[in-house]
């Protein structure tokens, strides 16, 4: 008969590895469930890096969390030995109306963020590789960088173990139940199966077929990064020349990129973001086509014009998105008592991943957090889908 555990996590990606952590490190009995291996490439919580920023457009309300996340980066860097994130510095570029500028400007307001606004002479003086057009302008901000994805995750399952997490690996839940009474969970596997006290789902684009009974409508979208060796050599592309960055078009088309951080052989990395398609995790096309290749080239052409020389790789990756964009932490409402979810990070979560694991070890030992958690309520979006 397998051991009782205190908490049971399903998915060691990015927030599950963290939520192992944090629960660890509070002395909870853990035992973590991973479909695949560790820091694995099949899900959302890979491609070497994601941009960290603090003027967050989506909404103000996350600005506390990423305050909070910044210092548990720095706070994970130091356990882990890693080097996890680097503040190069980023420009959220568009016309001044446009939700990337105006939404970045609202939160830099409201919470008295250091940031600067650079017109589009401005821009190319100081960023010699970025060619703006004569309206738009950006939002500078000096503490946004990147965090490496591949890395946070191997700290946080390292940190976890060391803490005394079981973590095991190659093992996909089947189903998990709740017992009962509210008594605690049942977590079958491939391989056995498990009791707790509490549960902690994870699951990154399974949310789907593992929160069927949540009654939120979640959609799996199939993404592109693109790695692109610049035309000119890399060095003017280097995290000290070159920012991370969002670019808003006319048409509200959306690209991130980020300095070349690998070396020469490594390129610098682009996509777009939100334009993809509509997959499961069992449908998604792996294979990255020479159209879709294209298509960012010409994309690129006037905008980063030096960038788009042979493009060195294209990856596929998973956004789980909400109606609303907005992400989904709270105890389960059909499970209160027993179950704690996160998921539905709608392709801009990464950089609250420790933050997150802080918040699901509240919920899931105490019941409720501090962090200011509300607009992340799954009611909202169950109530609106009737």
């Amino acid at each position: 008969m397998a051991p009782t555990y205190d908490v049971i996590v399903l998915g060691l990606g990015g927030m599950g590895s963290a939520a192992a952590y944090h629960l660890s490190l509070r002395g909870s009995r853990v035992l973590g469930l991973e479909k695949f291996g560790p820091a694995h490439n099949r899900g959302s919580s890979h491609g070497g890096s994601r941009i960290t920023r603090q003027s967050y457009f989506e909404d103000p309300a996350y600005v506390p969390l990423l305050l909070r996340s910044y210092e548990l980066y720095d706070k994970l860097a130091h356990d882990s030995g890693r080097r996890i994130t680097e503040l190069c510095g980023g420009v959220m570029i568009g016309r001044p109306e446009s939700r990337t500028v105006s939404g970045s400007l609202r939160s830099a307001r409201q919470w008295d963020l250091p940031h600067e606004m650079l017109d589009a002479r401005e821009i190319r003086r100081r960023f010699p590789t970025l060619t703006p057009e004569d309206d738009e302008v950006a939002l500078y901000e000096e503490r946004a960088g990147f965090v490496r994805p591949e890395f946070t995750v191997a700290a946080h399952i390292q940190l976890a173990q060391q803490a005394g997490a079981e973590l095991r690996f190659e093992e996909p839940v089947v189903r998990w139940e709740e017992l009962p009474g509210g008594r605690g969970v049942r977590v079958h596997t491939a391989e056995d199966t498990y009791t707790a006290g509490h549960l902690v789902v994870c699951p990154g684009a399974w949310a789907p077929r593992l929160l069927t009974d949540m009654g939120v409508p979640f959609t799996v979208e199939r993404q592109i990064m693109y790695w692109f060796r610049p035309r000119e050599g890399t060095r003017p592309f280097e995290s000290a020349r070159h920012p991370v960055y969002i670019w808003e078009d006319a048409e509200g088309t959306q690209i991130y990129g980020f300095p070349a951080i690998d070396g020469p052989d490594g390129g610098a990395k682009v996509a777009f973001f939100r334009r993809g398609t509509v997959c499961t995790p069992e449908t998604i096309d792996r294979t990255v086509h020479d159209h879709e290749t294209e298509a960012m080239r010409r994309h690129l052409a006037d905008r980063i014009p030096d960038l788009p020389g042979t493009c060195l790789k294209a990856v596929t990756c998973m956004y789980t998105t909400t109606a609303d964009e907005h992400f989904v932490m709270a105890r389960h409402p059909a499970h209160p008592g027993t179950v704690t979810v996160a998921c539905g990070f709608s392709g801009h979560g990464f950089k609250f991943v420790p933050v997150v694991g802080e918040i699901v070890a509240d919920l899931a030992l105490d019941g409720e957090t501090a962090h200011p958690i509300d607009l992340f309520d799954p009611r909202r979006l169950s109530a609106a889908a009737v």
